[in-house]
């Protein structure tokens, strides 16, 4: 009997041991599945600065400090291959009281060098651009830009420049004074494009004009002064001004950290303005490239931009020494 069912029982033991295979191999399986669900549904890591990765990310994101804090090396670099300026010791008289907006402005700004003919020689930080001492003992000389706007009524927009400006501050002054940097889109002779550029970005800047509504080929350069003026005992300018003139209405959002205060003005609003600042009254003063384009040629070619005839005026060959 027994040995009859042997091969019963044979079979019925490799069956089950069938079935506890199978069972096990289910439960691994679900397991697998269930764990790689979960892994997939692991939050993914964000990473500054929209960076995204086609592989495994970085161990380590370094990011270059806005403000290095290191002791400042003055130099001219005269090359785009040169090193990076470095913030002056806080310790300094001047500088430490430097609105952290204008301090940053003037070591990550790099103006353009240029010689008395214009060409460019180089490029160094905006903070050494306007030390008199380096004027002074190198010529440092930089390229600079003035729009002159006008509205639909020809009257001309005037800012006064911000308490904490380096140079000049609380002054009046033409619509937007400030430097093309050196960067590709800036440095374009042709059609002075980079200058277009640059007056583009500056007047949204300081003033929150939109660039839309300042085209590049609608500034017209009408001549180039190159001049030198102290600001006080540390300060001071030395440029190749471009005059660009432009005539739009816009709209405005003035950035406190450029711009005190805006108005528009005719022409004889802008007289007696020159006679507060002559006078001393009011405590009105006037920057000095902006008086020798007022003393100079702004006048008549403010007639040629309500005659829509700017263009019979332009000289752009002609750089005045004044």
């Amino acid at each position: 009997m027994i040995r009859s069912l042997s091969p019963f029982l044979h079979s019925f033991f490799d069956s089950s041991l069938l079935q506890v295979h199978l069972q096990t191999a289910r439960m691994a399986e679900t397991l697998i599945s269930k764990c790689s669900l979960r892994h997939s549904q692991t939050p993914k890591i964000s990473y500054p600065n929209s960076l995204s990765f086609t592989s495994s990310p970085p161990q380590f994101i370094s990011f270059k400090p806005r403000l290095p804090l290191l002791s400042f090396t003055a130099g001219v670099s005269s090359s785009s291959t040169s090193s990076p300026a470095t913030s002056p010791p806080l310790s300094a008289d001047a500088d430490s009281i430097m609105d952290a907006v204008q301090r940053r402005l003037m070591f990550e700004d790099e103006c353009i060098l240029v010689d008395a003919n214009d060409g460019v020689v180089g490029h160094d930080t905006k903070y050494n651009c306007h030390l008199m001492e380096k004027i002074e003992s190198e010529n440092l000389l930089h390229r600079a830009f003035s729009v002159f706007l006008f509205n639909s009524n020809y009257e001309l927009l005037l800012q006064q420049r911000s308490s904490t400006k380096v140079t000049f501050p609380l002054v009046w002054t033409n619509t937007c004074c400030s430097h093309p940097l050196y960067r590709e889109s800036e440095l374009i002779e042709e059609n002075h494009l980079g200058v277009r550029n640059a007056a583009q970005r500056k007047l949204l800047d300081e003033l929150g004009i939109p660039s839309e509504e300042l085209p590049v080929d609608e500034f017209i350069p009408l001549s180039r002064i190159l001049y030198k003026a102290p600001s006080d005992g540390k300060w001071g300018e030395h440029e190749l001004d471009y005059l660009l003139f432009i005539v739009r209405d816009v709209s405005m959002n003035p950035n406190p950290d450029e711009v005190a205060d805006v108005k528009y003005v005719n022409r004889e609003q802008l007289r007696e303005l020159v006679k507060k600042a002559d006078a001393g009254e009011d405590g009105v003063k006037l920057s000095p490239w902006f008086r020798i384009v007022v003393d100079n040629f702004l006048f008549k070619w403010w007639d040629h931009a309500e005659k829509g005839s700017l263009h019979e005026v332009a000289d752009m060959k002609t750089i005045h020494n004044l």
